[in-house]
């Protein structure tokens, strides 16, 4: 975390503007792997945003992956040790997301992978719910639809998460103990909803957040040979 809270502190400096942070690996199985008992913690900027049906290029790219994701957005601060009536208090709202990452180090290397902001690559943000502040998900539906194909539809966007009331105490406490705090006007994107997809070129991912907001993100088509 000191490795990659100093990365961030050299981007802020060279200008990037802090969009929130980021949680990973939170899976049971991907815990169970990493023999890890909370999430990881990442951070974003606004350098990684990318607007809902961009063409974006996967160029240079490892192994990328898009995640599904719930966005919590904060109205305060939140300190370190804040209870869950004060955490919900903090979320001002909800929103769908779409996190772009790039698998360019071994996936069983905690250290490793904190260092280097858990692949954080690009994010696709939708609007922001403020009738859903304090965490409320009751009524929603999640659909995934892959290249015009549904492929994931759920009405507990929490089944491979974890309670994101939960999360976001998470969150605060890991960047109490890092000294730095959770602030307000920052995100949390709270981890995939349904398994990692790995992306190509030429698809594209749809996440539907029935009924606040939908998103999507496509990816250039490999170029022709020259």
């Amino acid at each position: 975390m000191k490795t990659q809270l100093a990365l961030r502190r050299a981007r802020l400096d060279a200008g990037e503007n802090p969009l929130g942070w980021k949680v990973g690996f939170g899976a049971p199985a991907a815990m169970a792997r990493l023999a890890i008992k909370a999430p990881l913690v990442g951070f974003l900027t606004d350098r990684a945003l990318v607007a809902s049906g961009s063409l974006l290029s996967l160029a240079n790219w490892n192994k990328p992956v898009a995640e599904p994701e719930i966005a919590v957005h904060i109205g305060h601060d939140l300190a370190g040790g804040a209870d869950r009536a004060a955490t919900q208090g903090a979320i001002a709202g909800l929103g769908p997301a779409i996190e772009l990452a790039d698998v360019d180090r071994p996936p069983d290397d905690v250290e490793s992978i904190l260092a280097g902001n858990i692949y954080q690559r690009n994010l696709v943000l939708g609007q922001c719910d403020t009738a859903r502040a304090g965490g409320r998900l009751d009524g929603l539906v999640a659909r995934v639809i892959r290249n015009g194909s549904e492929i994931a539809r759920t009405a507990d966007p929490q089944a491979l998460t974890g309670e994101l009331i939960d999360i976001v105490r998470h969150v605060a406490n890991v960047l109490a103990a890092c000294g730095e705090r959770l602030r307000a006007g920052e995100i949390i994107i709270t981890g995939s909803i349904v398994p990692p997809l790995w992306v190509e070129a030429g698809e594209e991912v749809v996440f539907a957040l029935d009924p606040l907001d939908t998103i999507s993100i496509r990816f250039a088509p490999k170029a022709a040979p020259a």
